[in-house]
């Protein structure tokens, strides 16, 4: 489908959003620590309104992959290469989904208002510090690994453009395939 509006962000896609969201979800938490204490729930809204849309975004991207395939990669990868690719998405898919899902379930046992989009989301009649406090190891964790992935995942479509020399990076880009 053409793009109406030629700017480069719109002819990036889902892959484009979805990184920018990334991006700002994680910038967020990292540099908070840089903003004065008051604008901490703005800060905070800013990154779970984010992880909300990843959540979204991840699941009907799974639900198209399902329903609609990858184009073939030229040339074929080993079976072994064809098997740490559908690993990394795997992590991939799993990771986006969990961060999002467990951030909101430990957002809503603090038991205090939070905020999404500007609206006040659901929150337990009462606190759970426990839960919360392994929600948030487990959270944070996962987001650190995301690091990790998401460079994983970088490294391996370079090493497919550069060294395989094969199609997997243009087919994730709009009107190179």
């Amino acid at each position: 489908m053409p793009c109406a509006i030629n700017i480069p962000a719109c002819r990036l896609g889902f892959t484009g959003w979805f990184f920018l969201l990334v991006v700002v979800a994680y910038a967020a938490m990292e540099l908070r620590g840089f903003f004065p204490r008051s604008e901490r729930p703005l800060i905070n809204m800013v990154h779970v309104s984010c992880g909300i849309t990843i959540f979204v975004l991840m699941v009907a991207r799974l639900l198209v992959r399902l329903k609609s395939p990858a184009p073939p990669i030229v040339p074929k990868p080993s079976p072994m290469m064809t098997g740490f690719a559908h690993l990394g998405h795997l992590a991939i898919y799993l990771l986006f989904i969990a961060l999002p899902l467990i951030g909101m379930v430990m957002m809503y046992w603090r038991g205090n208002p939070w905020y999404a989009f500007g609206l006040t989301m659901p929150y337990a009649p009462q606190s759970d510090f426990e839960r919360v406090d392994t929600l948030k190891a487990i959270h944070e964790w996962l987001a650190n690994a995301g690091y990790f992935v998401i460079g994983l995942h970088a490294l391996a479509a370079l090493l497919h453009h550069y060294w395989w020399k094969d199609n997997t990076l243009l087919r994730m880009m709009p009107r190179k395939r």
